[in-house]
C-alpha cells in the first residue's frame, strides 16, 4: 500500500468563493454612504456592532467553554470611559475608544480571577452579578450624570467631523470596520496554535490536559481578550447614541440576551453562525418590532424550534447537510488512496 496524489489543504472551493463574495459585499457596505440613506445606515452600523459582540461571546462560550450572562458589563465600561476620556481628559473620541478597550482588559484580569474560581452556572451567575456591580458602581458618578446618565457636549462630537453627515458615515464605517476586524481576529486567533489549543479545549478540556495544554491559561487570555474588545465595541455603540445611562450601559437584555439568541439560532462554536444569527435576527425585529410583546415571544418561539430541530443551529444544519465550511479552520485531505503492487 502507498499513498499517492494526497495534499493536504484548510481551503475549498466554497471557500475560496465565500472570500471573493465577501469582498465584494465588503467593497460594496464600505461605499454606502454614497448609495445608502441615513436610517439605512443606521440599521447596518447597529447590525454590524451586534455582529461584533456575537462573534466575541461566541468565540469565549463556543470555543473556550465560557458561559457568561454578564458582557454588558464591559460594553457598559467602555461606553462609560468613552465619556469620562473625552469630557474630563480631553481625549479624542477615537483614542478614547482604543483606551476604554486598554482599560477594559485591565479591568477584566482582577475580574478573571475572582470568577474563574467558579464552574459552570455559577460562572454564568457571578458574570452576571459582577455586571450589577459595574452597573451600581458608575451610577454612583455624580459627574457622569449618576443614575440618569449624561450626552456627550456638542463641541467633543463636533470634532468627529464638521457636517452631519460626516459624522454619521464615519460612525458607519467604525462599525463596519469593528464587524470585519473582529470576525478576521477572531478567524485568525483560531488558525494559530492558542486556537487549536482552544479547539481541543473545547472537544474534551480532560483531553486537552492530559496533551499537556494549559486550560486556564488559555481561557484566561480569552476572556481577557474578549473584554478588552467588548469594551471598545461598546465604546463605539455610545458615541453612535451619544447619550450613556446606567440602565442602558449595561442592560442585560440588549447586549447579552440578544447576543446569545443571536449566537444560539445561528449556530454556537463556528464563525459562520454569529453571522446568520445576525441577520435573521434584524430581520425579525426590523419585521415585527411593531407587534409589542408578541414579537418577543416570536424569538422565543424561533429560539425553541431551532434549539429542538438544530441543536447545532442554522449553519450547524446547513453544514451537516452540504458539508460546507466558508472559515475552514482545520485541514482536509485530498487525493486518493491508491494500492500499488510490486
Amino acid at each position: 500500500m502507498s499513498l499517492q496524489d494526497l495534499k493536504v489543504s484548510r481551503s475549498s472551493n466554497a471557500a475560496r468563493i465565500a472570500g471573493a463574495i465577501a469582498v465584494i459585499v465588503l467593497v460594496a457596505l464600505v461605499a454606502a454612504p454614497w448609495w445608502a440613506g441615513r436610517a439605512d445606515m443606521r440599521l447596518m452600523s447597529e447590525l454590524f456592532l451586534y455582529l461584533a459582540l456575537a462573534s466575541l461571546w461566541n468565540l469565549m462560550a463556543g470555543y473556550a467553554g465560557l458561559v457568561s450572562v454578564g458582557q454588558q458589563a464591559y460594553v457598559g465600561f467602555g461606553g462609560y470611559l468613552l465619556f469620562a476620556l473625552t469630557i474630563f481628559s480631553g481625549v479624542d473620541p477615537l483614542l478614547a475608544v482604543v483606551a476604554a478597550g486598554g482599560l477594559g482588559a485591565l479591568v477584566s484580569i482582577p475580574v478573571a480571577m475572582l470568577l474563574f474560581r467558579l464552574r459552570g452556572a455559577y460562572f454564568a451567575i457571578g458574570t452576571w452579578v459582577m455586571a450589577e456591580v459595574f452597573r451600581l458602581v458608575f451610577a454612583q458618578i455624580g459627574a457622569l450624570g449618576g443614575g440618569s446618565g449624561t450626552s456627550l457636549p456638542v463641541g467633543i462630537v463636533k470634532s468627529l467631523a464638521a457636517s452631519r453627515s460626516g459624522r454619521e458615515s464615519l460612525s458607519y464605517w467604525l462599525a463596519l470596520a469593528a464587524a470585519a476586524g473582529t470576525v478576521v481576529a477572531v478567524y485568525l486567533f483560531l488558525r494559530s496554535r492558542k486556537g487549536l489549543a482552544l479547539t481541543a479545549i473545547r472537544d474534551n478540556e480532560l483531553a486537552a490536559r492530559s496533551l499537556g495544554i494549559d486550560v486556564w491559561r488559555t481561557k484566561f487570555i480569552v476572556y481577557v481578550v474578549t473584554a478588552a474588545l467588548t469594551a471598545m465595541v461598546g465604546a463605539l455603540i455610545f458615541l453612535q447614541k451619544l447619550r450613556i445611562s446606567p440602565d442602558a450601559a449595561f442592560s442585560v437584555n440588549d447586549w447579552t440576551a440578544f447576543v446569545i439568541f443571536i449566537v444560539v439560532i445561528g449556530g454556537i462554536g463556528t464563525l459562520e453562525g454569529p453571522i446568520i444569527g445576525t441577520l435573521v435576527f434584524f430581520a425579525l425585529r426590523e419585521t415585527m418590532a411593531d407587534l409589542g410583546t408578541i414579537y418577543l415571544l416570536v424569538l422565543g418561539l424561533v429560539a425553541i424550534v431551532v434549539m429542538l430541530k438544530a441543536p447545532k443551529g442554522i449553519w450547524g444544519f446547513i453544514q451537516s447537510r452540504f458539508d460546507l465550511q466558508l472559515f475552514p479552520l482545520g485541514y482536509r485531505v485530498l487525493g486518493n488512496l491508491t494500492r500499488k503492487d510490486n
